[in-house]
């Protein structure tokens, strides 16, 4: 059977609980997000702007291409678009911190994209889905409205984030003690509910996952690179390029399962290369912050990509 006519096992709970937890991981980032990270994004203009372009504009136009050049089923090329249009998850500031990057500018750049991607996510789905006539056929097929999905991301990412916000503006300490247990239970329950999805699919998975692979592969290696020759481009310094590739190669995958499952009622391509993408770009992300945790950078510069 093409993977295009595969549909994933996933219930009505589980999506639920699926939501819960995505709306977990929101609630932890904003706990650990103030004002001051918002102030901090004005202070680093050239910084912020690099970053933002990157993930909204650059990383989709370039998946579009990559999915051209490997011409993968038209579920597996709408998967890709999906995860690239996804925000940054929280997991890349754990990362510039282990890689000795800019975490002020991680921190800063994780918050506005997130608010940013309420908006965004759902055009930039719609707009680069449908440049290709398959592609742009299963769109169709779902009736994809973005008015429905922007409805369904403030739900899951702009309320939780709101509330984070406001409880670590009027609860500081319980906000801080709260913030590291909040975010690592929400992310291994992320982890923990991809495998078991996964695995509740391992037929399936194993059937296809080879397809998948090569795609994920370069892929994630491609929004990497893309993240740190952006930085290298503009003329940002070392923390900084570091913090800006994670930003950009690390992806709420999580998000996106979601959004498979709600929107194209788990179409098999999109929800193999979510569910893998979750895996592999943190063991991705986990390599290169080893690898740059092993090498010194030099002395913080008095630019706005040093600052805050």
């Amino acid at each position: 059977m093409p993977i295009d006519d595969v549909v994933l096992d996933f219930n009505e709970n589980s999506l639920t609980l699926l939501s819960i937890v995505l709306a977990g991981i929101m609630f932890g980032i904003a706990l650990d997000t103030s004002v001051d990270d918002f102030r901090a994004a004005l202070r680093m203009p050239r910084a912020m702007a690099v970053g933002i372009a990157a993930q909204f504009l650059l990383l989709p136009a370039v998946t579009f291409v990559l999915t051209l050049l490997l011409n993968p089923a038209p579920s597996i090329a709408l998967g890709m678009i999906l995860v690239a249009c996804c925000p940054p998850g929280n997991i890349s500031n754990v990362l510039t911190h282990r890689a000795k990057g800019n975490v002020a500018l991680s921190v800063s750049m994780t918050a506005v994209s997130n608010v940013l991607a309420i908006f965004l996510m759902p055009i930039n789905i719609a707009f680069w889905g449908s440049l290709q006539p398959e592609t742009d056929a299963l769109l169709r097929s779902v009736s994809l409205s973005p008015a429905d999905m922007l409805a369904d991301i403030a739900l899951v990412i702009g309320l939780p984030f709101a509330a984070g916000l406001l409880v670590a503006r009027v609860r500081p300490r319980w906000a801080a003690a709260a913030e590291p247990w909040v975010k690592n239970l929400s992310l291994l329950a992320l982890l923990a509910f991809i495998v078991a999805a996964l695995a509740g699919n391992f037929s399936v998975f194993t059937e296809y996952i080879g397809i998948v692979l090569l795609a994920v592969f370069l892929h994630d290696a491609v929004a990497l690179a893309l993240g740190y020759g952006c930085g290298v481009a503009t003329g940002l310094d070392e923390r900084s390029r570091r913090a800006v590739t994670f930003e950009v190669g690390i992806r709420n995958a999580g998000l996106g399962l979601g959004l498979v499952f709600t929107f194209f009622d788990g179409l098999g391509g999109m929800a193999i290369v979510a569910g893998w993408w979750g895996i592999w770009d943190i063991v991705a992300g986990l390599v290169l912050a080893g690898i740059w945790s092993r090498r010194r950078t030099s002395a913080p510069q008095r630019t706005e990509g040093a600052s805050a």
